[in-house]
């Protein structure tokens, strides 16, 4: 055990504080707020609280799972645009790697079926999907951009996970009631269907936006491999482009699930502040010549990272404020 936590700090030299500090906190609020905004303000008993601690250990697992899957398969990637991590620095073998992969995957399926077996077919299918995009898909396929278009499904995944949690662990009495084979019984209303479905789109382009500015700092690696990233299909200036596009999409849709869902200006007034804050650094990111785009990609797509927690943070402590107030004030 002080073996892994000492490699956990030392994974990822560039961010290790970060992420062992303020990311793992808000990834945990993040993994909360989605199952939370599904269920609603009610009275939280053991049934929704087993949800969100279930729903924590299997995506928590799923996070490094996902990040290590990432480091085996992209080591050549590596090796050219970041020789200082895990696997191109020597601290680990891939195989060494690999195994711990599998811890986490299985924690991952544990969590997964127990919650519902709809929970445990939603991990299983993004597991397949990140799997064979990460080793073969995004080295072979011939769409522009076809790796950076599909990496936002591991956090995609997170929106439908804690909807799906709901609505198969604590359905709804008024809503439509399915109930397929293998998988069981599945219950939801239209309303809570659309707000997922908002929900994921602000998730696709609000982590897609931050990846951009990644991808041109690895442009140079990502050619020499032929991974089609934006950058390296249409060009550094061009991506910089669509990633403050994505960025200024994922506000609006923020802005829209404010007024769908439970959220109140708890939420809505930090969102816009952050969200105008990301924006503008953005922007200026654009006008940067393409030599000072790749030497401050990392920077900006932190920056961008940043934002997309910090609205998933802002979610939680919104929810769990009304919650509060309808526990001790309204009940």
């Amino acid at each position: 055990m002080n073996k892994l936590i000492y490699f956990l700090f030392k994974w990822r030299p560039f961010r290790w504080r970060t992420i062992m500090v303020y990311e793992m906190l808000s990834l945990n609020l993040m993994y909360c707020a989605v199952p939370m905004l599904a269920y609603g303000i009610h009275d939280y008993d053991w049934s929704i609280l087993r949800i969100l601690f279930l729903s924590i250990i299997t995506l928590f697992a799923g996070y490094f799972a996902t990040l290590i899957w990432n480091d085996i398969s992209d080591r050549e990637i590596d090796t050219i645009a970041h020789p200082d991590r895990t696997i191109p620095s020597g601290r680990i073998t891939p195989k060494q790697f690999f195994v711990i992969a599998l811890i986490f995957s299985a924690i991952v399926f544990t969590g997964a079926i127990l919650i519902s077996v709809w929970c445990l077919f939603v991990v299983g299918m993004a597991a397949l999907f990140v799997a064979f995009h990460n080793k073969y898909l995004k080295k072979i396929v011939k769409i522009p951009a076809y790796s950076e278009i599909f990496t936002p499904v591991q956090w995609v995944v997170v929106a439908i996970f804690g909807y799906v949690a709901i609505w198969t662990a604590l359905p709804q009495s008024h809503a439509m009631n399915y109930n397929l084979p293998i998988v069981g019984p599945i219950a939801f209303d239209a309303d809570s269907f659309i707000n997922m479905i908002l929900l994921v789109l602000f998730t696709y382009f609000a982590d897609d936006a931050h990846d951009l500015p990644e991808g041109i700092h690895d442009i140079d690696g990502d050619k020499k491999l032929g991974v089609r990233t934006y950058a390296s299909s249409f060009g550094v200036k061009t991506s910089a482009k669509i990633s403050f596009t994505m960025f200024f999409l994922s506000g609006i849709l923020g802005i829209i699930l404010y007024f769908r869902t439970i959220l109140s200006p708890i939420f809505l007034v930090p969102f816009l502040i952050i969200w105008l804050y990301t924006l503008s650094w953005s922007y200026r990111y654009m006008k940067k010549d393409e030599q000072e785009m790749k030497d401050t990609g990392l920077i900006i797509g932190q920056k961008g990272f940043n934002y997309f927690l910090t609205a998933f943070d802002l979610m939680f402590l919104d929810i769990l404020l009304q919650m509060m107030y309808h526990s001790f004030f309204v009940a």
